[in-house]
């Protein structure tokens, strides 16, 4: 790290500190919420604009398909134009389509404002990382930040279900006005909280048009394809067509960047194996966790009778059990390196998952559920705390954004997969009942494994660096230009 970069580190320690981490997690908080906040509502919703089931769909559907495929370019944006910047002006933008979505009385405009806030989401999330990797020290501080980012990133879904529930029992429409003012107290802060954007010296790097359109055109097939698998069936011709058609555009990106000048995505970052395997595992915990969520509560509603609410309420205590995990996370970090938390982390949340293999037809919630649970929340907190921490460790400042772009898509684009992968089981089950439930938990907790698996090979120390220096398990191992210029995988 530079003395500048040093420097610039300083104002993550006190108060200071604290009140931008709380502003900036606020604003994660709510982007993680959004993806959930509307389950509940949407039957009111539907009764109250009289829209069809296409459009109820893509109430949800949207938000999550602009958030997954804009988040690289959104991720550049802030490394090249300011990371306060655009922050600033995506939550400006997330405030006002929150309004407004809650104002409309058309169903193609509420659908739009959805779409829009997850484009806005995009950018803001890997300028709000961002701004905490480069503003907290590499080591115990940035790992107690990151462990804050991995309660706001982890429950914020969780938050989403019982929040809506509680909102839609007054109103569907404060699903939108919420949002609306809790973004629009973080964005009266921003400026006295986050630290101006330092002054470029020289002539301003150029922005790679081609490899920003081909990315996020092929991101955004990639996760509406995924989106859509379930209801359309994945061998349907719009599945296989989506999908062939995003494979072709990403493997056009990935040659376009490889003879850019200033690409969008500088390919030499993932030489860092720890970087590289952090995305893997990134993408491997999305589809674990909430493919499992997305079936565990269809178990919840269709076989026990829960309603909705009761569903997202009984997951309040994997949530907890997520705060536990990322405030005793840092330490075991700290100690024993990425590795073993992230192992440890990973086998935990394949046994939360497992042990609904439990779950019948008439499950008691406290002897069969409830440990299941609790595993599944501390697995959850502990792995997703560790590979956040190696996506963005060891990158120079300069490139903080597309680190935390990268390692964001990975979860967005796993958890569209682990839908996917959960509805085409539960479809396709050659069982009834409760056993097709089972196999999809099968099916979805065997992404844990490969998690496990990556996690032990490739998050130990980088080649060449002396055991025991630094930090045991800061990323700091690995030397922010050094790390990206002399190791390979």
């Amino acid at each position: 790290m530079t003395e500048r970069q040093s420097q610039a580190s300083a104002p993550g320690t006190g108060s200071s500190g604290n009140l931008l981490l709380l502003v900036l997690c606020a604003q994660l908080f709510l982007d993680s919420m959004d993806v959930s906040l509307m389950g509940v509502a949407l039957p009111k919703m539907q009764h109250s604009m009289h829209l069809d089931a296409q459009q109820l769909q893509w109430v949800i559907s949207g938000y999550a398909v602009a958030y997954g495929g804009f988040l690289l370019l959104g991720g550049r944006a802030a490394d090249l134009f300011g990371r306060r910047r655009m922050f600033f002006w995506a939550t400006a933008v997330f405030a006002v389509v929150s309004l407004v979505g809650g104002l409309v009385s058309s169903g193609s405009l509420l659908i739009l404002t959805r779409v829009v806030k997850g484009v806005a989401a995009a950018f803001i999330a890997p300028a709000a990382l961002s701004i905490i990797t480069t503003t907290f020290r590499e080591g115990p501080e940035r790992n107690r930040a990151m462990g804050v980012f991995g309660l706001t990133g982890a429950s914020g879904y969780a938050a989403g279900l019982v929040f809506s529930g509680l909102l839609t029992s007054i109103s569907w429409r404060l699903t939108f006005f919420v949002p609306f003012v809790v973004a629009a107290l973080v964005l009266a802060l921003v400026r006295s909280v986050v630290a101006p954007d330092e002054a470029r010296q020289g002539a301003r790097r150029g922005f790679d048009v081609v490899g920003a359109v081909t990315a996020t055109a092929g991101l955004l097939l990639l996760v509406f394809a995924l989106t859509r698998a379930s209801d359309v069936g994945w061998g349907s011709a719009s599945t296989v067509a989506g999908l062939a058609v995003a494979v072709v555009l990403l493997v056009a990106f990935v040659l376009i960047e490889g003879r850019r000048k200033d690409p969008l995505v500088d390919l030499a970052i993932f030489r860092s194996r720890t970087l590289s395997t952090a995305n893997v595992v990134g993408v491997v915990w999305a589809c674990a966790t909430i493919g499992w969520q997305f079936v565990a509560l269809l178990y919840l509603q269709d076989v026990l009778g829960y309603s909705a609410l009761q569903a997202g309420m009984a997951i309040v205590p994997m949530a907890a059990s997520i705060l536990v995990a990322v405030n005793l996370a840092p330490r075991l970090i700290r100690r024993a390196g990425l590795r073993v938390p992230a192992v440890i982390g990973m086998v935990l949340q394949g046994l939360g998952i497992v042990l609904f293999l439990r779950a019948g037809a008439h499950a008691s919630y406290a002897a069969a559920l409830l440990p299941a649970l609790i595993l599944h929340g501390l697995g959850n907190g502990t792995s997703f705390l560790s590979f956040n921490i190696a996506g963005v460790g060891g990158v120079p400042d300069e490139k903080q954004g597309l680190a935390a772009s990268l390692i964001q898509s990975a979860v967005q684009l796993g958890g569209g997969l682990g839908v996917a992968v959960g509805a085409a089981v539960l479809a396709g089950s050659s069982g009834s009942g409760v056993q097709s439930y089972h196999h999809a938990f099968v099916a979805v907790s065997i992404f844990s494994l490969v998690g496990v698996i990556a996690s032990a090979v490739g998050l130990g120390a980088p080649r060449g660096a002396a055991a025991g220096k630094g930090d045991a398990g800061a990323p700091a191992a690995e030397p922010s230009d050094a790390g990206l210029q002399s190791e390979h995988a």
